[in-house]
């Protein structure tokens, strides 16, 4: 059995679609306004700082409009191609944009090294690099600060790394301007070892955005492998478990697509649940599950199981339910040490007798084998109308039935009154039903034994009565 959940509400994907695409926009338009400022300024100075973050700002831009087209590209419905959506398009941007990162800091590094040791550089001192880091510092500041809040709300990981990117940005021109003002202050004052510090943060930046490229790297493929924090899944088995009912979680499975999870996970039940019982429990479940991950896709499957404190009689409903049989009136007697079951089952009245006996047979060695404490079985074979009966008429004063029945209840002290009696005619047969008003208190084997007696005696009264159907009822309601 298997029952799913619904994706978030659609106004809320909408709104967040529309946030993502307006932010990622604004961070591709502001990344094309710096590498052209920024490249400017380093080529006016000739600073290999100012250059490598020029380089870096362009990579960016370049990510930034990766990050543009897999927002709108992720927020596609799922379609028959893509059954789970296109979230992963944006976990695959991030993946492309963290290799830009990495080339771009392999390049500064290599050539800040050859300027170390080959000595040929020179910077051409001016003021507008200076303005132009220092202004790249507060965009950075407020991109990286816009992106982090909408990644946050909508759950998207190429706009959380569009945002370090911009916060690396921030530390990236705050060593290069560092450098720069060391190599003018280096030359001024005729410290020659200082004319490296240009190179030397060109180097640190690198490796302090190469640092943390290789985790978002590594996050990148994770969630394009569909993997998972061992904790997330646990976390989800632990909410499942607690649901009262569940007997086991079986199986756990969760993956992730962009900002969504998908949840999909197997449930041990008791087998002796109604169908309307499990799927009442199964909604419990996939609230608890969402406790854990608030927007997750929850599939669940169950899987009837033998309860820890299953008795015989709940092992023999179960065996007669997995046959798509009704049982009643099952009794177990212990009999010199031994248990023995009788138990009545209805057959399709238009059922052959041998196949009806080959069926109890097989019923009876089932039962023996889920149930090895049970030494012998015992069926009673009753038909179950196959046919709607068509009435010939409804007699409702048949005055010699009602008053047979009302003397065989004042037999009875238990029986406060009978009322409703209805009688109804077919070609065949003769039928009678009532209701039967008994003490609140009364036990309900009581109860089965009291009007047991008053059918097996109202029909030896009346021989001609096919069937009698009594409903019981306490006092209390009877009295409302």
């Amino acid at each position: 059995m298997t029952f799913a959940t619904p994706i978030p509400v659609e106004s809320d994907q909408t709104q967040n679609s529309a946030l993502k695409r307006r932010v990622a926009m604004h961070s591709m338009l502001a990344a094309t306004c710096m590498t052209a400022l920024k490249l400017a300024a380093g080529l006016i100075s000739g600073s290999l700082g100012v250059l490598s973050d020029a380089a870096h700002s362009g990579l960016d831009l370049a990510g930034a409009g990766l990050t543009f087209l897999s927002v709108r590209v992720s927020d596609k419905p799922a379609d028959e191609d893509h059954t789970y959506g296109h979230g992963k398009v944006e976990n695959l941007s991030a993946f492309f944009e963290a290799g830009l990162m990495a080339l771009s800091c392999a390049w500064i590094i290599w050539e800040a090294i050859q300027r170390i040791t080959h000595n040929t550089f020179e910077l051409r001192y001016s003021l507008w690099p200076v303005l132009v880091l220092l202004t790249s510092i507060a965009v950075d500041f407020w991109r990286s600060r816009e992106l982090r809040r909408v990644a946050e709300r909508t759950g998207s990981p190429a706009l959380a790394t569009d945002a370090f990117h911009f916060a690396s940005d921030i530390w990236a021109s705050l060593a290069v301007l560092a450098g720069l003002l060391a190599t003018w202050a280096g030359a001024v004052f005729h410290v020659d070892w200082l004319r490296y510090a240009d190179p030397v943060a060109a180097i640190f930046v690198s490796l302090m955005i190469l640092r943390t490229t290789t985790h978002l790297t590594r996050e990148a493929i994770g969630v394009l492998t569909d993997q998972i924090p061992a904790e997330t899944r646990f976390q989800v088995i632990r909410e499942a478990e607690r649901v009262p009912g569940v007997l086991a979680v079986e199986q756990a499975r969760v993956r992730r697509s962009g900002p969504n999870y998908f949840a999909d996970l197997t449930l041990a039940l008791p087998r002796r649940y109604t169908f309307e019982h499990t799927g009442e429990l199964v909604r419990a479940a996939t609230e608890a599950v969402h406790r854990a991950l608030p927007t997750a896709d929850v599939v669940i499957h169950t899987v009837p199981r033998q309860g820890r404190a299953e008795s015989i009689f709940d092992r023999v409903r179960a065996v007669a339910a997995r046959n798509n049989v009704a049982v009643h009136d099952l009794s177990v007697q212990s009999l010199h040490g031994k248990l023995h079951v009788e138990l009545h089952v209805e057959l399709d009245e238009n059922l052959p007798l041998i196949e009806a006996h080959n069926f109890v047979s097989g019923l009876e060695a089932e039962i023996l084998r889920e149930t090895p404490e049970i030494d012998s079985v015992l069926t009673h074979i009753e038909s179950e109308p196959a046919t709607i009966e068509q009435p010939e008429g409804i007699v409702e004063d048949d005055r010699r039935l009602e008053r047979a029945l009302r003397d065989s209840a004042a037999l009875s002290p238990e029986i406060i009154d009978v009322h409703q009696i209805m009688v109804g005619r077919t070609s065949e047969h003769i039928t009678l039903s009532c209701h039967c008003t008994l003490p609140d208190d009364l036990s309900m084997h009581r109860v089965h034994e009291v009007i047991t007696s008053l059918e097996d005696r109202f029909k030896l009264e009346c021989p001609e009565v096919y069937r009698v159907t009594i409903h019981p009822e306490p006092v209390t309601d009877n009295t409302r």
